[in-house]
């Protein structure tokens, strides 16, 4: 290989490898610093290169073809060197301390740019969703993901030179990279091949336009300042407010928060959070909206920071919204908006606490799932900021059906009066459960007509919509979830709510199926088999079974994780269960829902019924297992059946 081939591979393939080198360095660089850096790796791939003398060999295998034609000697040893390099960036020499960066004399020397901030162009939510899915990944694997996804190396390939370049495990990082398949990634697959995100066509931003030439002027007093508030530093051992630092050029700030008009969402098909106006006595504060931008660009090591599992904690991009700011309970309190994420900034009024930043996915919302926020929360009680199209608000408690909501009172700027907690501390009824508050709010008719519905606190910044799914016949459709604040939802919720303790905070919304309704035998009365089901921002659900006979409490018999049962895209279900009668006899119990034509039994006990229910006596924890036939043929497994209960 010649020098000269090197230099026309990097030439000619230079911005795949920039973006190469730009993904797989750390995220937590700053845009501008992570595109000089990639460029600084590119540029630096040749210096260093040394003619090989020929020595005889056994001729190596060539490489398979890719979507480029026969990869020739030249690019391929480009990108393995630019690879190396981009994996070494934040390792640490084997004699340095644990827990410090890696020394700058190691790391490559960037292209000089005096007074310009570099960065590549805004991709939108497409963007938010890349960084999302590759933030908590390692530099072997972001490599891999860009190889293999955006450059479409066959995977043979894709190993050797994460092998070449020091990856210390290339089959399992490629493994992982191949796993990203969520719509988030495959919207960001389109993203890494277009125009708007190339680390090689950048945006350009003044570092300081208006005030340059006066900082050259009075360098020597800002020196002098400086020395001077060295000196108190030093001598009242204190540190500077970590609150009054100023946004980074090319930030976020107050001034580019984007401000929607305060009817749009009686205008609009998309009421989500996309349609909130503004709202709080201190949204046009620019003081306090620049330290909630900066302090979530830049979070000082004293700013508390919590977030919802799945949830990227990255800078806020170009056309963040602004929700509210104003003052709640003794903190200045300032809600935002990007598209994917819902950010609560807070801070105290008082001297000396610190600044909290909260992080919720909350994509994909609509009316009823932005419906509220949740402001602030002191001594077990929350208060709310209500949508804009929120005609009304009441409390009830789950666990009471039978007592009427009471109105709560909202501010004019769309707080409630502090509404307390759920008073909960089993998932499964076997502890104290003394009531489960609930909201209940009504939508405008400017957009809908009486559409009441219930959400509930789980312990986020964003309560979950709770619905129903009433048991079949009546002649009336009962597939879809309705608005659980009928006699017949109440009820079922009143056997449920306690069972809501035990779900994440990110659950979006909860809804209770009672999927079937079984004659116990002996004549023990009528049992209710319900499916709740939680599905969470993030996409993946978690369904539980309950069964309750009559006169008793209702009892979790199938837990499953991660499945599609009992939602609009798994519409069929079984389970089982266990059950003794009055009179000593143990029966195993079955049901199914609408679809289920038979049930059968097998293992410890063998059994089959025609129809929706299976009852058979059978010895005490007999284990068995359960399966169903369906309309138009197909066998379905129980829920949970692979799962300990």
């Amino acid at each position: 290989m010649t020098l000269h081939e090197a230099e026309a591979g990097l030439v000619e393939h230079y911005t795949a490898l920039v973006r190469l080198a730009y993904l797989t360095l750390p995220p937590s660089l700053s845009r501008h610093r992570r595109v000089l850096t990639a460029h600084g790796l590119v540029q630096r791939a040749l210096p260093g290169f040394r003619l090989r003398k020929s020595a005889p060999r056994v001729p190596a295998q060539r490489p398979g073809p890719t979507r480029l034609g026969p990869e020739r000697l030249g690019p391929a040893w480009v990108r393995e060197r630019v690879l190396r390099a981009a994996l070494a960036y934040e390792r640490r020499p084997r004699w340095w301390p644990k827990g410090l960066p890696p020394p700058r004399a190691l790391r490559p020397m960037l292209p000089v740019v005096w007074g310009l901030r570099l960065f590549p162009r805004a991709g939108g939510r497409e963007e938010i969703a890349l960084g999302q899915a590759l933030s908590g990944l390692s530099a072997d694997v972001r490599a891999a993901f860009v190889l293999s996804r955006a450059d479409e190396l066959p995977d043979v390939q894709v190993r050797a030179l994460l092998e070449a370049a020091g990856a210390g495990r290339p089959d399992r990082s490629l493994r992982v990279a191949r796993q990203l398949d969520a719509p988030a990634v495959a919207a960001a697959q389109t993203l890494l091949r277009s125009a708007e995100f190339n680390a090689c066509s950048v945006q350009t931003r003044p570092t300081d336009l208006l005030r340059r030439r006066q900082r050259y002027r009075l360098a020597g007093a800002v020196a002098a300042v400086v020395a001077v508030g060295a000196l108190v530093l030093t001598a009242t051992g204190s540190a500077p407010d970590q609150r009054l630092a100023r946004p980074a050029v090319g930030q976020v700030t107050a001034a580019g928060l984007v401000r929607v008009p305060r009817t749009e969402w009686a205008d609009t098909s998309r009421v989500d959070f996309t349609a909130w106006p503004p709202r709080g006595g201190r949204a046009g504060d620019r003081d306090l909206l620049d330290r909630a931008l900066t302090t979530w660009s830049r979070p000082p090591r004293d700013t508390r920071i919590t977030r919802t599992p799945g949830t990227f904690t990255g800078p806020p991009p170009y056309g963040t919204q602004l929700l509210y700011a104003g003052e709640v309970d003794g903190d200045a309190v300032v809600l935002l908006h990007d598209g994917l994420r819902t950010v609560r900034y807070s801070e105290p009024l008082s001297p000396g606490g610190h600044a909290t930043l909260d992080f919720a996915r909350t994509d994909s919302s609509d009316v009823t799932t932005a419906a509220a926020l949740v402001v602030s929360r002191t001594y077990g009680a929350a208060r709310y900021l209500t949508a804009p199209w929120i005609a009304a608000s009441a409390t009830r408690d789950l666990l009471r059906p039978d007592v009427p909501a009471r109105p709560v009172r909202i501010s004019a700027e769309g707080i409630t009066e502090p509404l307390r907690g759920p008073a909960a501390t089993s998932p499964d009824a076997s502890g104290p459960c003394a009531s489960w508050p609930a909201l209940q709010l009504r939508s405008s008719a400017r957009i809908v007509e009486q559409h009441t519905f219930l959400v509930t606190d789980l312990g986020g910044h964003v309560p979950a919509h709770l619905t129903y799914t009433p048991l079949p016949g009546g002649g009336t459709p009962t597939r879809q979830p309705r608005e659980a604040t009928g006699t017949a939802a109440l009820t079922s919720w009143a056997r449920t709510a306690c069972h809501l303790a035990g779900l994440p905070e990110d659950v979006r919304a909860v809804n209770v199926w009672d999927f079937a309704g079984h004659p116990l035998p002996e004549g023990a009365g009528q049992a209710v088999w319900s499916c709740v089901r939680a599905d969470t921002w993030r996409g993946p659900g978690e369904v539980s079974v309950r069964f309750t006979a009559p006169g008793a409490a209702p009892r979790v018999v199938a837990r499953e994780r991660s499945t599609a049962a009992c939602s609009r895209f798994g519409q069929h279900v079984v389970a089982s269960t266990g059950w003794r009668a009055q009179s000593g006899h143990t029966y195993l119990l079955a049901a199914g829902s609408r679809a289920v034509t038979g049930i059968e039994a097998t293992g410890a006990v063998r059994a089959s019924a025609a129809g929706r229910t299976l009852a058979v006596r059978a010895p005490a924890n007999a284990r068995a297992q359960v399966s169903a036939r369906l309309t138009g043929g197909g066998t379905l497994a129980e829920v949970g059946h692979s799962a300990e209960d």
